[in-house]
């Protein structure tokens, strides 16, 4: 780290009083910024996930509308609306990270979307893996979900992808193509390398990408000590996600905590290293793109919750963007 980021994170820290209590899946690689920014702020020398900045437990948007202990969580865009749909307090703050997610086929089976209909298409329904499934075969394909069969299949972390993984089902071809986050689909593709099958994968991040977002409550802003606190770990995560989305790549030390932090990698830098192309390291809050989302998002969700979809003005009172412009000042 630079002297001048040393010292700018030594003067953010002297702000923050207390721990913040943070809720987040310690199984995916979007959330290890916020752990970067506790490690950096504590001198880089703190193990596991907490210090006497924060704490990270295992978990997300559902913990922090149902424990009041819990400051900042964060999740996909799907989870969120999912929660928000039942407790409007919630409030996304931050943008951590978007994932163009990719669809892999076995070639013999698709070479284009369209060529999917009819096809077992393996995802885990109602995540935002699922969801980006149905719009990339809509958008590219113009398939719609009467058209293939969505086929629950389990992720996996660290080979070998035993049975009921998805890299494990394609390989063996029970399903013809899968859909999911990282770094599930690249051990999808090097199982497909492995058994010499043939694959096509489609991306396209302008039809979905995943928005995996920083929350907070409406309670919990509103509570000056409290909001204090979290404007100032904005400021470490700020930083933290500069040296993430570096031009020329991650460090070595931020890999080897990806890969040591992360739940089932087992310290496999080379998977890292991998699947950080598919990451963007976003790091700000573009709210009018978010809302967009939220909005067109909202109405598959309510459809598979069996809800009616939230309005525009109402899923715009789920963003908060006064709070990185509060860390933001001067």
């Amino acid at each position: 780290m630079h002297t001048s980021l040393l010292l700018a994170v030594a003067a953010t820290v002297s702000s923050v009083s207390a721990t913040l209590k943070i809720a987040s899946a310690l199984s995916v690689i979007e959330y290890t910024p916020e752990l970067w920014a506790i490690r950096q702020a504590s001198g880089g020398s703190s193990s596991g996930s907490s210090s006497s900045i924060a704490t990270i437990t295992n978990g997300g948007v559902a913990n922090i509308v149902s424990d009041t202990s819990v400051d900042l969580a964060s999740n996909a865009e799907t989870q969120a609306l999912r929660q928000f749909a039942n407790h409007k307090s919630l409030r996304i703050i931050y943008t951590v990270a978007e994932v163009a997610y990719r669809l892999v086929a076995r070639s013999a089976s698709a070479t284009t979307a369209a060529g999917l209909k009819g096809k077992r298409i393996g995802t885990i329904p109602g995540t935002s893996a699922a969801y980006f499934v149905e719009r990339i075969l809509q958008d590219v394909g113009g398939l719609g979900p009467s058209d293939y069969t969505v086929v629950n299949g389990n992720i996996c972390m660290a080979t070998p992808c035993g049975a009921g993984t998805l890299p494990y089902m394609l390989a063996h071809g029970t399903i013809d193509a899968a859909g999911m986050w990282e770094p599930t689909m690249q051990l999808t593709i090097d199982a497909l390398t492995t058994a010499g099958v043939p694959y096509t994968v489609f991306q396209n991040g302008s039809v979905y990408s995943e928005i995996f977002n920083l929350h907070s409550t409406s309670e919990k802003l509103a509570d000056p000590s409290k909001r204090k606190e979290i404007v100032a770990f904005l400021r470490l995560l700020d930083k933290a996600e500069t040296q993430f989305g570096a031009s020329d790549g991650p460090s070595d030390a931020i890999v080897s905590l990806v890969a040591s932090s992360v739940s089932g990698l087992a310290g496999n830098t080379s998977l890292v290293k991998a699947v950080w192309p598919v990451h963007t390291w976003t790091g700000d809050l573009h709210a009018d793109k978010v809302l967009d989302v939220l909005v067109q998002e909202d109405a598959w969700v309510a459809r598979v919750d069996r809800r009616k979809a939230m309005s525009r003005d109402t899923l715009s009172t789920l963003i908060d963007a006064t709070v990185l412009a509060e860390a933001r000042k001067g």
